[in-house]
């Protein structure tokens, strides 16, 4: 799903700036030479940036902004006994949480590892 909605941005924001630099006919204007053509084509030109501009926000910027929030509500619920995997690959079950560190439990030695929270890649179940 996320792989086509990125072929979906990518095509129309690639659209936008065939529109916006080719002289927009396809938007309904024609290329008329002369003193008085000028402002038009500003305009015009304003109005593709802007199109532009709304395409890469709600096609990469936004998605982004969700994930990030995502994931910053997942480490906000991180409590004792949950097991999790850090950036890293190291796996582990939380002992303890304290401000912006944790301390996991590794492997069968019970080996004690303090990180910070923004080190946890993903909440194992």
């Amino acid at each position: 799903m996320r792989s086509i909605k990125r072929i979906i941005g990518i095509i129309a924001s690639a659209a936008v700036m065939i529109f916006a630099f080719a002289g927009c006919s396809a938007l309904g204007t024609t290329g008329t030479t002369g003193t008085t053509g000028g402002s038009g084509g500003t305009i015009q030109f304003v109005i593709s940036i802007a199109v532009l501009f709304a395409v890469f926000y709600f096609f990469m910027i936004r998605p982004e902004n969700k994930k990030k929030k995502k994931v910053e509500e997942m480490r906000s619920s991180l409590g004792n006994g949950d097991k999790i995997t850090t950036i890293g690959g190291i796996m582990g079950e939380i002992v303890s949480v304290s401000g912006d560190s944790i301390t996991i439990e590794s492997g069968d030695d019970r080996v004690r590892i303090q990180l910070a929270k923004w080190a946890i890649s993903r909440k194992d179940k």
